[in-house]
Formats: structure tokens, sequence, C-alpha cells
């Protein structure tokens, strides 16, 4: 009889704990809104977050607001207002201002002004001696670049001392392969004359302000002319060895060794005037450009 009563017991408190954890469960989980409220909040959120009706990311699109806060007014400085812009510009070199042995004075140096899709060049190279001109010249050419690394010359050139002779010239100059600085001109004068004239020039950074500077030039004729002493052909090579220091990359004092050498008839000419074939001359002098 006893135990009875404890069976009936032990299963009334069972089925009162099952109801308690059941109206506890039921008060702790949240109530799931209706199906038709959770696929419009769903909704809701994707157009929110950018996504597309697959559910992917899709970017926002840009606004007016976003492009402005992307390239703001900069007072005068807006960048996207200069991009395509072609600023005028110039530079004023002496390449050589030099005393040679013999008491003489050679120079070359040149110009330019403009644009970077063209450019106004003006050279020049001679030497004096005694306080006169023995030989010299000046050019004015119209500057077109081809690549970045060559341009293509046309103008005028104007002889100094002897009889002040005119040309007209077209050529090239740029930087070959190497660094190699190339400077080529064939030039047309009065009565038929021609006359073609080449220059390379190399730099050797020995330290970052120690730079050794070979060059040569060399000129050839189409015909002879013995008022001038010029022979038809190779006429001369000068080659130079030069040895400057920066002080600044825009002074630069330098000394070298210069040899001249003429050929052909521009060699007899040279020498039924009393001057040698072959000329050595120690150099010193200044680079400077602004």
């Amino acid at each position: 009889m006893r135990g009875a009563l404890a069976a009936g017991l032990l299963l009334c408190a069972q089925t009162a704990f099952a109801q308690d954890h059941s109206q506890h469960t039921q008060h702790a989980l949240p109530t799931s809104p209706p199906p038709d409220a959770t696929d419009e909040h769903a909704r809701h959120r994707g157009h929110a977050a950018g996504e597309d009706a697959r559910g992917a990311y899709r970017p926002p699109a840009l606004t007016d607001a976003d492009r402005a806060a992307a390239f703001p007014d900069l007072h005068g400085h807006d960048m996207s207002a200069h991009m395509d812009d072609d600023p005028f510009a110039w530079m004023v070199m002496a390449d050589r201002l030099e005393w040679q042995q013999g008491n003489a004075l050679a120079w070359e140096g040149s110009a330019w002004f403009g644009h970077d899709r063209g450019r106004l060049w003006l050279r020049s190279e001679g030497e004096r001696e005694s306080g006169h001109a023995t030989e010299g010249n000046v050019e004015a050419l119209w500057g077109k670049p081809v690549n970045a690394w060559w341009d293509l010359l046309a103008g005028v050139r104007h002889d100094i001392g002897n009889d002040g002779r005119d040309w007209l010239a077209l050529g090239v100059q740029g930087l070959a392969p190497y660094k190699f600085e190339v400077q080529a001109t064939a030039y047309l004068g009065e009565r038929g004359q021609s006359m073609l004239q080449g220059e390379v020039e190399y730099e050797l950074l020995l330290t970052n302000r120690l730079i050794l500077q070979p060059r040569i030039e060399a000129t050839a004729h189409g015909r002879s002319d013995a008022v001038r002493g010029i022979g038809s052909g190779l006429g001369e090579v000068d080659a130079g060895l030069r040895l400057r220091y920066e002080v600044r990359r825009e002074f630069a004092p330098y000394f070298g060794i210069e040899r001249a050498v003429r050929f052909g008839k521009t060699a007899d000419f040279a020498r039924a005037a009393g001057h040698d074939a072959h000329e050595t001359r120690w150099v010193a002098g200044v680079r400077f450009w602004f």
C-alpha cells in the first residue's frame, strides 16, 4: 500500500516539473514574427546593405557629393585642372667656357625656350685668340620631339669671322643607348657648300660630384674651300677628356686635355698657313647652367 502511494507521488512531481520547464522556455525565447513580416524586413535590410536580388553585395552608385569629396578644390591648386598642361620652360647652359693652352678662350653653350611639344634652341660654339674670334658660330633652331629621347631640329646658322657665311641646318640630338649624348647636324650653305658635324659625349660618375667626361667632335665638308682653309671629306676631329667637380649641380670647374687632328686637304691648308695638323692642348674652365 505504501509502495503504490510513493509511486503516485513521484508521478505527480514529474508532471509538475515538465509543465514548469515548458512555461519557462516559452518566456525565454522570443516569439517569431509572421512569415510575411520576416520577408519584408529581410528585403529592407538587403536594399540598405547594397545587395541585389540574389543576396550578392552591390556597391552603391557614385553621387556628386562623392566626387566632390574625392577631388576637392585646393584653392587654385586643383590637380585635375592641370593634368594636361604643358607649361612654358627654359634653360641656359654653358657646357664649356674654358682657357686653352696657347692663350685661347673657347666656348660651347646652348639655351632653349618653349614647351614639351616644341622648343626654340639657341646654340653657339667658337674660339677667341688675342681678343678676336678666330672661328665661331651661332645657331637658331626649332626643335620638335620625335620620342622621349630624341629631338628633330631645323633652322639657320651664322658663322662668326672669315666671311660670315650663313647656312640652313637640319639635325637631331638626344640620348643614345648607354647614355651617350649625341648631336648630329647637316648644313647647306651658299654656292652649294655642305657640311656635316657630329658630337658625342659621355659622363662617367667617379663619385657623386667627380665626373669624367670624354668628348669627340668630327666635321666633314662636301667640297674644298681654299679661302677658309677647308678641304673636302673628313676635315677635323677634336677629342677631349675633362674631369669636373660639381660644387653644385649648377656649377662645376674642370680641367682636361684636348687633341685636334686635321685630315686630307684641310691638313694641307693648315700647314701652308703655318699651323700644325695635330695639336694637343691643356684646358681649364667651368661648366654651369641655370
